[in-house]
Parts: C-alpha cells; structure tokens; sequence
C-alpha cells in the first residue's frame, strides 16, 4: 500500500465535478480529506492523504493534472518548543488524526509525528504557542 500526502489546486470550472469519487471508483483509491476549501465558481483547495497500490496511485495523479488540477507533495516538520509547552492539552482537542493525544494517568501531551497530518490546528488551538508547523511542499512529476 503507498500513501501520500497531498495538496490539490482545482480551477474553478471543475470544482462541481466528482473527483473524489472517481479516484475511488476509477482508479481503487482511498482517501481522507484534511482540510478542504471548496465554493462554487471559484478555486478549489484541497489537502489529502491518497492511498492505494503504487501504480493506481500514479494513475490517479495523472487523472488529477489531466483536469488540470495542480497536485503537490506535501511534507511537514512540526516542532513543539517543550520549554513553552505547558501540557494544557488544548491541541489534543482539535487534532483530527490523534498525533496530539493524552498519556494518563500523567496527563502528559504526547506527539506522533508519524500521525500528523500538518493540518495547523493545534498552532491556533494552543494558547502558549509552542506548536509551530513548516509545510515543505514539492510538486509531483
């Protein structure tokens, strides 16, 4: 199984078309939408981890630009100033993938990098701001 992180830059007048659904049913992908900005007539943006065999997944993609929609690799570097941090636990309230979760009974915040997303939540939710999120984006051939 290969999986990506993606973002997607849809132009307007294909933001009413079922691409999600036919990278499913097309191409026998899966997907998880992290954050999504859609509106009629207008650019769409995406970000979503894309699962599948290999040679789907390059399928799919080709799909993707081939509508002319501007896929790009997204990387992430989350960093917590531990110093700053003082396990409040506010970030693990809005992370949507459990990276940022709870250890109990020492109610101490802990974080899988291997989980996030890089979805920025838990730099808006956290009142001390010690999460801080870098994207490294690369566009994919």
């Amino acid at each position: 199984m290969y999986s990506k992180m993606l973002s997607l830059r849809f132009p307007k007048k294909i933001v009413n078309e079922p691409i999600a659904v036919n990278l499913v049913k097309k191409f026998d992908l899966s997907f998880n939408i992290l954050k999504a900005t859609i509106y009629p007539r207008k650019e769409g943006f995406m970000v979503l981890e894309l699962s599948g065999h290999r040679k789907n997944f390059q399928r799919g993609v080709r799909y993707l630009k081939s509508l002319g929609i501007k896929v790009e690799s997204i990387g992430q570097d989350i960093k917590r100033d531990e110093e700053t941090c003082f396990q409040c636990g506010a970030c693990t309230a809005v992370c949507p993938t459990g990276a940022l979760h709870i250890k109990r009974p020492e109610m101490e915040v802990l974080f899988d990098g291997d989980s996030c997303s890089a979805c920025e939540l838990c730099v808006s939710a956290c009142p001390a701001r010690a999460m801080r999120v870098k994207f490294n984006r690369g566009l994919l051939n």
